[in-house]
C-alpha cells in the first residue's frame, strides 16, 4: 500500500506539473502519512543527511564556473580554435561542435552547460554555413552528453558521494569512454556529411590553427589545470571547483576582460538559484530514497532483476532499460539520489564494479536528457535554436545510435573504464 502511494502519487504530480523537488517530496510525505508510524523527525533527518557531504560543495563552484566561461565569451576562443583544426574535413563544423565540447567538457561537467553556453554558438554557425537546423540540433544534443563523462563531472560527484567510490577514480574512469563518444559521433557526422553534401567549411591553414591557439591558449590551460590537477593528486574535487572557479575568473574579468562586475553579479544571482535547485532535488530524492528502502524495495527489485539471469550482461540489460525509462521521466541528479542504493548492490552481486556501473549509470541517465517528455537539454535547445520540443526530439533520435553503441561497449569491456583508474590509483 505505502509503495502504491508513493509511485502513483508522483506519477500524478509529475503530470500536473510540479517541479521534480516538489513531487518527490510530497509524494514521499504522503507515503510516510500512509505508513502512520513513522516519527516526523525523520523526514528531517534524512533530507539533511542527503544534503550534508563535503563532496557536494564543489557542485556550487563547478555550477559557477561554467556560468562565468559562458558569459565571459570564453566559449567563443574553444569554438574559433576547434574550427579552425577541424575545420576543413567535410562536415567541419560538425566535428568543430564535438571538438567544442571534449575541450568544454573539461570545465562545466554538466550537459545542460554545454548546451546552452556552446550550443547557441554552435546551432547559429551551423545555419549561417547552411546546414540542417534538425542535423545542428540534434548533434549539439548529443555531443553535450560527453561533458558530464569527461571529468570533471557533476552526476558522478553525487554518485560517488552516494555510492562511497572514489571520485577520482570515477573522472579516471569516464576519460576513454568520453572521447569514445566523440570518436563515434565524429564518425557518424561524416557519414552525414557525404550523404548530404556538406562542404568543407574552410581550407586547413596552420597560420589559422596558430592565431586561434594563440588565443585560446588561457581557456585551454583551465580543462589540463581541473582535470590534470585531480588525476594527478593535487588536489581533491572539492578544490578542483574552487580552482576551476578562480582560474574562470580569472581569464573573464582580467585575461580577457570580458566580464563586468553587473554581469558577475548576474552569474552568482544563477548560480545560486541553480545550486538551491539541485540540493533540493537530492534533500528529496534523499527522502524518497529512504522510504523505498524502508519498504524492502532492494529485495523487490533484485527478486525481478534475477529473472535476467545470474551474468552480467543479463543484470546490464536488465538495469539499462530500467533505468532508460527512469530516465525518461526523472531528472538525472534525483534518478541518482533514488537509484544508487537500490542497483549499485545488485551490480556488486553480479561482480560489477562500482566505478564502471557508475559510468555507465551516468552515460544511460545522459541519453535520458535527449528523451521526452523531460529530457532537460531538450528544452534548452529548443529555446536556444526557437523550434518545437517535438521536432527537437525527432531532431536528436539518430545521435542517440552512437551513444547507445558506446553504452554497450562499455558494458562489454570493463577495461575501456577500469584501465585508467587502475594506472593511476
Amino acid at each position: 500500500m505505502v509503495l502504491a502511494t508513493l509511485f502513483i502519487s508522483l506519477l500524478v504530480l509529475i503530470i500536473c506539473g510540479l517541479p521534480i523537488a516538489i513531487a518527490l517530496a510530497l509524494s514521499s510525505l504522503l507515503a510516510i502519512w500512509v505508513e502512520g508510524r513513522i516519527p516526523d523527525t525523520v523526514i528531517l533527518h534524512q533530507m539533511i543527511g542527503g544534503m550534508d557531504s563535503f563532496p557536494l560543495l564543489s557542485i556550487p563552484f563547478f555550477i559557477l564556473a561554467g556560468a562565468i566561461m559562458n558569459h565571459g565569451g570564453i566559449t567563443q576562443y574553444i569554438f574559433n580554435f576547434a574550427g579552425a583544426i577541424t575545420g576543413w574535413l567535410r562536415g567541419g563544423l560538425g566535428h568543430v561542435n564535438i571538438g567544442a565540447s571534449i575541450i568544454f567538457s573539461g570545465m562545466s561537467g554538466a550537459a545542460v552547460a554545454d548546451a546552452g553556453g556552446l550550443g547557441a554558438i554552435e546551432i547559429k554557425a551551423m545555419r549561417d554555413k547552411g546546414y540542417d537546423a534538425d542535423f545542428a540540433v540534434g548533434l549539439t544534443a548529443a555531443s553535450s552528453t560527453i561533458g558530464p563523462i569527461i571529468p570533471p563531472s557533476l552526476p558522478m560527484i553525487i554518485y560517488g558521494v552516494i555510492a562511497g567510490v572514489s571520485i577520482g577514480q570515477l573522472f579516471a574512469a569516464g576519460l576513454l569512454p568520453g572521447l569514445l563518444m566523440a570518436i563515434c559521433l565524429s564518425i557518424m557526422v561524416t557519414w552525414f556529411a557525404h550523404k548530404r553534401g556538406y562542404p568543407k567549411d574552410n581550407t586547413f591553414a596552420v597560420s589559422r590553427i596558430l592565431i586561434t591557439f594563440k588565443q585560446a591558449i588561457p581557456s585551454l590551460l583551465a580543462p589540463l589545470i581541473i582535470v590534470g590537477g585531480i588525476l594527478s593528486g593535487w588536489f581533491t574535487a572539492t578544490e578542483a571547483a574552487v580552482v576551476a572557479c578562480m582560474y574562470s575568473l580569472l581569464l573573464s574579468a582580467v585575461i580577457y576582460r570580458s566580464l563586468s562586475l553587473k554581469s558577475l553579479l548576474n552569474i552568482v544571482r544563477e548560480t545560486i538559484e541553480t545550486t538551491s535547485a539541485i540540493m533540493l532535488i537530492i534533500g528529496s530524492a534523499a527522502i524518497f530514497s529512504w522510504v523505498l528502502t524502508s519498504q524492502g524495495i532492494h529485495d523487490l527489485v533484485a527478486e525481478n532483476l534475477s529473472t535476467a539471469g545470474s551474468n552480467k550482461l543479463g543484470v546490464f540489460i536488465a538495469i539499462t532499460l530500467l533505468l532508460f525509462i527512469v530516465g525518461c521521466f526523472m531528472e538525472t541528479i534525483a534518478a541518482i539520489t533514488i537509484l544508487t542504493p537500490i542497483l549499485l548492490p545488485i551490480a556488486i552481486a553480479a561482480q560489477i564494479d562500482p566505478v564502471q556501473f557508475g559510468v555507465i549509470m551516468v552515460l544511460n541517465l545522459m541519453i535520458g536528457l535527449l528523451t521526452p517528455p523531460l529530457g532537460m537539454v531538450l528544452f534548452v535547445l529548443s529555446k536556444v535554436a526557437d523550434i518545437s520540443i517535438e521536432r527537437c526530439a525527432k531532431a536528436t533520435l539518430p545521435f542517440l545510435l552512437p551513444l547507445i553503441f558506446v553504452l554497450f561497449l562499455i558494458m562489454w569491456l570493463p577495461q575501456l573504464t577500469l584501465w585508467l583508474p587502475g594506472m593511476l590509483y
